[in-house]
């Protein structure tokens, strides 16, 4: 097993030209890092931090770590992580009030055996007692490597779960998104409910190939599409995005490029067919990871990470209005910051949200994680900051043992934050590991 993330950049070929930059304005917003009123970080798991020898499924790995938010109309939020000394994903949910809604984390995979890695989590905004969880369990099919998509429904807010369901059933290395022969990310795939209430799942595998799967209720799900990607240009993180109208979207990158681009493809029916891809923007740049949300007006907003030149990543932001998206925008970011891995998030008033990675220059690990908000849909974007509490200092690196495509940014209708991540001390005097959550909101007149 490799993580992608054990690298500030992927390992490609360098990329040597420059590219146009157009720079984001960014207002002069006074005291931008309060403009979020933060609530309390709520600590939600814990856990040991220890990484045995890589042996499969009798590795030594006894950790917390992977969480995915979701979060419905009322405000109550949808929680999972995997627990690797159990390897087994789990469910929280958590009132406005921010207390627990169940007694106990409830055991969503119960497999105990396998590991279970990056989970994915939706709640129905309208409706908290459906929700919805999608995972890669590394079971051996007979491949060069290891990995399914499992599902697993609850009508019932999560105190009980169906029987999980193998979405993919292949040997062909499920859930990897690879950049390369030796290097890949686990946890390449996504979840998305469009305005009908159909279930949509996306996912790549090592060899390459991404793949769409479409449920109208939770219960049975269609065959499986292929919408792209083979060995020489293996498609890579997918992300998912419904809007109105029975729009759906999926965006992703490809490996074994160093100057892989971002494709979209977009299906008007729910996601039973989808139109052929087209690349967001051509940059001799390396664009990684992409994420997408859609506002109620139907407007596509995309982030993306993005290397031009030199060691550092940046957010690239882009909308999709008309007949395609307008060129790309760099969100601000630290001299000596590289933003990675970013998450993208919509209100009903047309704010957009967005989240990212933060990385040293040299180091190989995020420490922290940065937040950006446009009150006026995508024109302007506030000065970044640092969210608070759960993230860096004694809390030692943000997790991502296993791949750092999680599922991190959701936001209520009403403009409510929800913000998960994970964090692993390995030193002493006291190592451990964390899943937190944290919520806010933006203040009056920001």
């Amino acid at each position: 097993m490799k993580r992608a993330h054990d690298r500030n950049a992927p390992a490609c070929a360098a990329i040597a030209a420059s590219v146009f930059v157009a720079l984001l304005t960014v207002p002069d917003v006074r005291g931008a890092p309060d403009a979020i009123a933060w609530e309390r970080a709520i600590r939600v798991a814990s856990g040991e931090a220890h990484r045995g020898e890589w042996r499969q499924n009798d590795s030594d790995y006894r950790w917390v770590d992977d969480p995915a938010v979701s979060i419905a109309n009322d405000g109550s939020v949808a929680l999972a992580w995997i627990d690797q000394s159990r390897k087994d994903v789990f469910f929280q949910g958590f009132g406005r009030d921010g207390k627990p809604t169940l007694p106990a984390a409830v055991n969503v995979s119960r497999s105990g055996s396998t590991l279970t890695w990056l989970p994915r989590v939706l709640v129905a905004p309208g409706d908290p007692r459906q929700v919805f969880v999608l995972w890669q369990e590394i079971v051996f099919s007979g491949g060069s490597h290891g990995g399914e998509i499992f599902f697993a429904r609850s009508s019932d807010g999560g105190r009980t779960f169906d029987a999980p369901v193998n979405l993919s059933n292949s040997p062909a290395g499920d859930g990897k998104g690879r950049l390369s022969e030796k290097v890949w990310d686990n946890g390449s795939l996504d979840l998305a409910r469009t305005e009908g209430g159909a279930i949509i799942a996306a996912w790549t595998e090592y060899e390459g190939a991404l793949w769409v799967r479409r449920s109208n209720d939770g219960k049975t799900f269609e065959p499986a599409l292929r919408l792209s990607g083979d060995a020489k240009a293996p498609a890579r993180a997918p992300s998912l995005a419904t809007g109105p109208n029975d729009a759906a979207y999926v965006a992703w990158t490809v490996g074994e490029q160093g100057s892989a681009d971002i494709h979209v493809a977009r299906s008007s029916d729910g996601g039973k067919t989808f139109a052929a891809p087209r690349v967001v923007a051509t940059t001799e740049g390396h664009s990684d990871a992409p994420r997408l949300a859609v506002d109620r007006q139907g407007t596509v907003h995309a982030v993306w990470a993005e290397r031009t030149k030199g060691p550092a990543y940046e957010v690239r932001y882009a909308r999709w209005k008309g007949e395609w998206f307008e060129p790309s925008r760099a969100l601000p970011r630290g001299d000596k910051e590289s933003a990675q891995f970013p998450k993208v998030a919509t209100d009903q008033t047309g704010k957009v949200y967005v989240l990212w990675e933060r990385y040293g220059l040299e180091g190989s690990r995020a420490s922290g994680l940065s937040f950006t908000v446009s009150p006026d849909g995508g024109q302007q974007f506030v000065a970044p900051m640092a969210v608070p509490e759960i993230a860096g200092g004694a809390l030692g690196t943000n997790g991502g043992e296993q791949g750092m495509l999680a599922q991190k940014l959701a936001v209520a209708r009403d403009g409510t934050i929800a913000i998960a991540n994970s964090t692993f001390r390995a030193s002493p005097p006291s190592p451990a590991s964390h899943v937190w959550l944290i919520r806010g909101r933006l203040r009056a007149g920001k």
